[in-house]
Protein backbone atom coordinates (compact mmCIF):
# COMPACT_ATOMS: atom_id res chain seq x y z
CA UNK A 1 0.00 0.00 0.00
CA UNK A 2 1.27 3.25 -1.31
CA UNK A 3 2.13 5.92 2.05
CA UNK A 4 0.08 8.80 1.47
CA UNK A 5 1.84 11.90 0.37
CA UNK A 6 2.76 14.35 3.73
CA UNK A 7 0.92 17.18 2.21
CA UNK A 8 -2.15 15.39 1.63
CA UNK A 9 -4.93 17.23 3.54
CA UNK A 10 -7.34 14.26 3.55
CA UNK A 11 -4.85 12.40 5.89
CA UNK A 12 -5.30 12.32 10.12
CA UNK A 13 -1.52 14.83 10.11
CA UNK A 14 -0.12 16.87 7.27
CA UNK A 15 1.71 19.73 6.79
CA UNK A 16 0.91 23.03 3.80
CA UNK A 17 3.85 25.40 2.93
CA UNK A 18 2.58 28.70 2.58
CA UNK A 19 5.75 31.04 1.34
CA UNK A 20 8.40 31.44 3.83
CA UNK A 21 6.05 29.57 6.34
CA UNK A 22 5.03 26.19 7.06
CA UNK A 23 1.83 24.58 8.67
CA UNK A 24 1.64 21.54 10.52
CA UNK A 25 -1.96 20.59 11.14
CA UNK A 26 -3.42 18.10 13.38
CA UNK A 27 -6.29 16.50 11.75
CA UNK A 28 -8.51 13.66 13.32
CA UNK A 29 -11.24 16.03 15.19
CA UNK A 30 -13.12 12.77 15.40
CA UNK A 31 -10.82 12.03 18.00
CA UNK A 32 -9.69 14.96 18.81
CA UNK A 33 -6.21 14.69 17.16
CA UNK A 34 -5.64 11.83 19.71
CA UNK A 35 -2.18 10.74 18.47
CA UNK A 36 -1.82 7.49 17.03
CA UNK A 37 1.37 5.54 16.06
CA UNK A 38 0.57 6.68 12.18
CA UNK A 39 0.52 10.36 13.19
CA UNK A 40 3.55 10.11 15.19
CA UNK A 41 5.40 8.72 12.41
CA UNK A 42 3.87 10.92 10.00
CA UNK A 43 5.04 13.80 12.48
CA UNK A 44 8.60 12.68 12.57
CA UNK A 45 9.03 12.71 8.72
CA UNK A 46 7.08 15.71 8.24
CA UNK A 47 9.04 18.01 10.97
CA UNK A 48 12.44 16.33 9.51
CA UNK A 49 11.45 16.82 6.19
CA UNK A 50 10.84 20.74 6.64
CA UNK A 51 13.81 21.47 8.90
CA UNK A 52 15.98 20.59 5.78
CA UNK A 53 14.32 23.11 3.80
CA UNK A 54 16.81 26.37 4.28
CA UNK A 55 14.35 28.91 2.71
CA UNK A 56 11.27 29.00 5.67
CA UNK A 57 11.37 30.96 8.46
CA UNK A 58 8.91 29.81 10.33
CA UNK A 59 6.85 26.42 11.26
CA UNK A 60 3.18 26.78 13.05
CA UNK A 61 1.78 23.12 14.30
CA UNK A 62 -2.21 23.92 14.88
CA UNK A 63 -5.65 21.86 14.72
CA UNK A 64 -8.45 21.46 12.45
CA UNK A 65 -10.63 20.98 15.79
CA UNK A 66 -11.91 23.77 17.35
CA UNK A 67 -11.88 21.70 20.48
CA UNK A 68 -8.56 20.40 21.03
CA UNK A 69 -4.88 20.74 20.21
CA UNK A 70 -4.29 17.23 21.57
CA UNK A 71 -5.28 15.00 24.63
CA UNK A 72 -2.37 12.43 23.92
CA UNK A 73 -1.66 9.34 22.65
CA UNK A 74 -4.89 7.12 21.61
CA UNK A 75 -5.69 4.83 24.24
CA UNK A 76 -7.34 2.62 21.80
CA UNK A 77 -3.78 1.42 20.63
CA UNK A 78 -2.51 0.88 23.92
CA UNK A 79 -3.70 -3.06 24.13
CA UNK A 80 -2.10 -3.96 20.87
CA UNK A 81 0.55 -1.30 20.89
CA UNK A 82 1.68 -0.90 24.69
CA UNK A 83 0.73 -3.66 26.65
CA UNK A 84 4.22 -4.51 28.26
CA UNK A 85 7.60 -3.14 28.78
CA UNK A 86 8.56 -4.16 25.55
CA UNK A 87 6.13 -2.63 23.17
CA UNK A 88 6.58 0.34 25.76
CA UNK A 89 10.26 0.81 24.47
CA UNK A 90 9.55 0.53 20.83
CA UNK A 91 6.39 3.29 20.87
CA UNK A 92 8.62 5.42 23.15
CA UNK A 93 11.40 5.53 20.79
CA UNK A 94 9.06 6.57 17.80
CA UNK A 95 7.84 9.13 20.35
CA UNK A 96 10.85 10.28 21.70
CA UNK A 97 12.56 10.51 18.03
CA UNK A 98 9.85 12.90 17.15
CA UNK A 99 10.63 14.92 20.15
CA UNK A 100 14.16 15.04 19.97
CA UNK A 101 13.54 16.47 16.04
CA UNK A 102 11.35 19.36 16.88
CA UNK A 103 13.78 20.07 19.29
CA UNK A 104 16.98 20.24 16.62
CA UNK A 105 15.19 21.79 13.94
CA UNK A 106 16.65 25.49 13.23
CA UNK A 107 13.38 27.08 12.38
CA UNK A 108 11.71 28.42 14.70
CA UNK A 109 8.26 26.25 16.03
CA UNK A 110 4.84 28.26 17.32
CA UNK A 111 2.06 26.12 18.56
CA UNK A 112 -1.58 27.40 18.23
CA UNK A 113 -3.59 25.83 21.23
CA UNK A 114 -7.14 25.22 21.16
CA UNK A 115 -9.31 23.49 23.39
CA UNK A 116 -7.37 20.40 25.08
CA UNK A 117 -3.26 20.05 25.42
CA UNK A 118 -2.96 16.97 27.40
CA UNK A 119 -0.53 14.60 27.88
CA UNK A 120 1.75 13.79 24.91
CA UNK A 121 -0.53 17.29 23.62
CA UNK A 122 1.71 19.32 25.71
CA UNK A 123 4.52 17.50 24.96
CA UNK A 124 4.64 18.46 21.43
CA UNK A 125 3.81 21.71 22.75
CA UNK A 126 6.82 21.84 24.71
CA UNK A 127 9.25 21.36 21.63
CA UNK A 128 7.78 24.42 20.21
CA UNK A 129 9.42 27.68 20.87
CA UNK A 130 6.48 29.81 21.56
CA UNK A 131 3.07 28.28 22.69
CA UNK A 132 0.00 30.57 22.11
CA UNK A 133 -3.08 29.86 23.51
CA UNK A 134 -6.77 30.78 23.26
CA UNK A 135 -8.51 31.58 26.88
CA UNK A 136 -10.40 28.20 26.99
CA UNK A 137 -7.60 26.39 25.90
CA UNK A 138 -6.52 23.31 28.88
CA UNK A 139 -3.34 21.66 30.14
CA UNK A 140 -1.99 18.89 32.16
CA UNK A 141 -1.13 15.15 31.89
CA UNK A 142 -2.97 13.30 34.32
CA UNK A 143 -1.15 9.93 33.89
CA UNK A 144 -0.90 9.06 37.00
CA UNK A 145 -4.81 7.80 36.65
CA UNK A 146 -3.32 5.56 34.07
CA UNK A 147 -0.75 4.06 36.14
CA UNK A 148 1.53 5.49 33.42
CA UNK A 149 5.20 7.61 33.55
CA UNK A 150 6.44 10.21 31.06
CA UNK A 151 10.24 9.28 30.18
CA UNK A 152 13.28 11.01 30.84
CA UNK A 153 13.31 12.31 27.14
CA UNK A 154 9.33 13.59 27.41
CA UNK A 155 10.26 15.11 30.98
CA UNK A 156 13.45 16.86 29.63
CA UNK A 157 11.71 19.04 27.64
CA UNK A 158 8.77 20.18 29.52
CA UNK A 159 11.38 20.95 32.81
CA UNK A 160 12.86 22.77 30.19
CA UNK A 161 9.61 25.29 29.95
CA UNK A 162 8.61 24.82 33.85
CA UNK A 163 9.81 25.15 37.30
CA UNK A 164 10.55 21.83 39.01
CA UNK A 165 7.69 21.87 41.39
CA UNK A 166 4.83 22.65 38.89
CA UNK A 167 5.88 20.04 36.64
CA UNK A 168 5.72 17.45 39.90
CA UNK A 169 2.75 18.99 41.41
CA UNK A 170 1.54 18.58 37.47
CA UNK A 171 2.22 14.69 37.64
CA UNK A 172 1.96 14.15 40.90
CA UNK A 173 -1.99 15.77 41.19
CA UNK A 174 -3.12 14.93 37.63
CA UNK A 175 -4.49 18.58 37.61
CA UNK A 176 -6.02 20.46 34.87
CA UNK A 177 -4.86 23.69 33.94
CA UNK A 178 -6.58 26.76 32.79
CA UNK A 179 -5.28 29.22 30.27
CA UNK A 180 -4.39 31.41 32.77
CA UNK A 181 -3.06 28.97 35.44
CA UNK A 182 -0.95 27.57 32.51
CA UNK A 183 0.23 31.47 31.30
CA UNK A 184 1.09 32.07 35.47
CA UNK A 185 2.80 28.44 35.69
CA UNK A 186 5.00 29.26 32.29
CA UNK A 187 3.32 26.29 30.20
CA UNK A 188 2.18 28.75 27.36
CA UNK A 189 3.61 31.95 26.14
CA UNK A 190 0.71 33.93 25.96
CA UNK A 191 -3.26 33.84 25.69
CA UNK A 192 -5.56 35.77 23.63
CA UNK A 193 -9.84 34.99 23.53
CA UNK A 194 -10.43 32.36 21.27
CA UNK A 195 -11.81 34.28 18.10
CA UNK A 196 -8.82 36.52 18.34
CA UNK A 197 -6.16 33.86 18.13
CA UNK A 198 -6.00 32.57 14.24
CA UNK A 199 -4.73 36.80 14.07
CA UNK A 200 -2.96 37.31 16.67
CA UNK A 201 -1.09 33.89 15.91
CA UNK A 202 -0.70 35.11 12.08
CA UNK A 203 0.84 38.43 13.63
CA UNK A 204 3.68 36.64 15.84
CA UNK A 205 4.46 34.42 12.39
CA UNK A 206 4.67 37.88 10.23
CA UNK A 207 6.79 39.22 12.97
CA UNK A 208 9.28 36.53 12.70
CA UNK A 209 9.08 35.83 8.92
CA UNK A 210 10.28 39.69 8.43
CA UNK A 211 13.22 39.33 10.31
CA UNK A 212 16.49 38.25 8.83
CA UNK A 213 16.04 34.43 9.20
CA UNK A 214 19.81 34.06 9.81
CA UNK A 215 19.78 35.76 12.75
CA UNK A 216 16.48 33.57 13.87
CA UNK A 217 18.04 30.35 13.41
CA UNK A 218 21.27 31.62 15.29
CA UNK A 219 19.13 32.76 17.99
CA UNK A 220 17.36 29.84 18.87
CA UNK A 221 20.98 28.01 18.55
CA UNK A 222 22.42 30.45 21.14
CA UNK A 223 19.63 30.09 23.12
CA UNK A 224 19.52 26.14 23.03
CA UNK A 225 22.97 26.00 23.89
CA UNK A 226 22.75 28.11 26.97
CA UNK A 227 19.76 26.97 28.06
CA UNK A 228 22.12 22.90 28.27
CA UNK A 229 24.67 24.35 30.56
CA UNK A 230 27.06 22.86 28.68
CA UNK A 231 30.59 25.18 28.30
CA UNK A 232 30.82 27.03 25.83
CA UNK A 233 33.86 27.18 23.40
CA UNK A 234 36.42 29.30 21.41
CA UNK A 235 34.61 28.43 18.40
CA UNK A 236 30.95 28.49 19.89
CA UNK A 237 31.62 32.00 20.70
CA UNK A 238 33.16 33.13 17.45
CA UNK A 239 30.01 32.11 15.88
CA UNK A 240 28.21 35.05 17.08
CA UNK A 241 29.77 37.62 15.03
CA UNK A 242 29.46 35.39 11.46
CA UNK A 243 26.30 37.70 11.53
CA UNK A 244 28.83 40.15 10.31
CA UNK A 245 29.64 38.82 7.43
CA UNK A 246 25.92 38.24 6.13
CA UNK A 247 24.31 40.05 3.21
CA UNK A 248 21.23 40.39 5.74
CA UNK A 249 23.30 42.15 8.21
CA UNK A 250 23.97 45.00 5.33
CA UNK A 251 20.38 45.00 4.19
CA UNK A 252 19.41 45.71 7.35
CA UNK A 253 21.49 48.21 8.13
CA UNK A 254 20.70 49.98 4.81
CA UNK A 255 17.18 49.78 5.16
CA UNK A 256 17.71 51.58 8.85
CA UNK A 257 19.39 54.64 6.91
CA UNK A 258 16.98 54.85 4.79
CA UNK A 259 13.78 54.54 6.59
CA UNK A 260 12.57 51.32 4.69
CA UNK A 261 12.05 47.71 5.13
CA UNK A 262 14.56 45.29 4.80
CA UNK A 263 14.18 42.37 2.69
CA UNK A 264 16.26 39.68 3.86
CA UNK A 265 16.96 37.08 1.53
CA UNK A 266 18.39 34.64 4.13
CA UNK A 267 22.50 34.93 2.67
Amino acid sequence: MATLALDDSSTQLFYVRKGLTAEIVLNRPERLNAMTAGMWHRLHDIITLLADDPQLRCILVRSTSPKAFSPGCDILEFDSLRANSSQGKTYGKMMHDTLAAFLACPIPILAEIRGICVGAGLEIASVCDLRICGHTARFGAPIKNLGLVMAYPELSPLLDILPKDILLEMLLTGRIYNAEEALARQMVTRVVQDGALTTAVQGIVEEITSGAPLAARWHKRFIQHLSSHQPLSEADKAICFDCYDTADYREGCQAFKAHRKPVFKGK
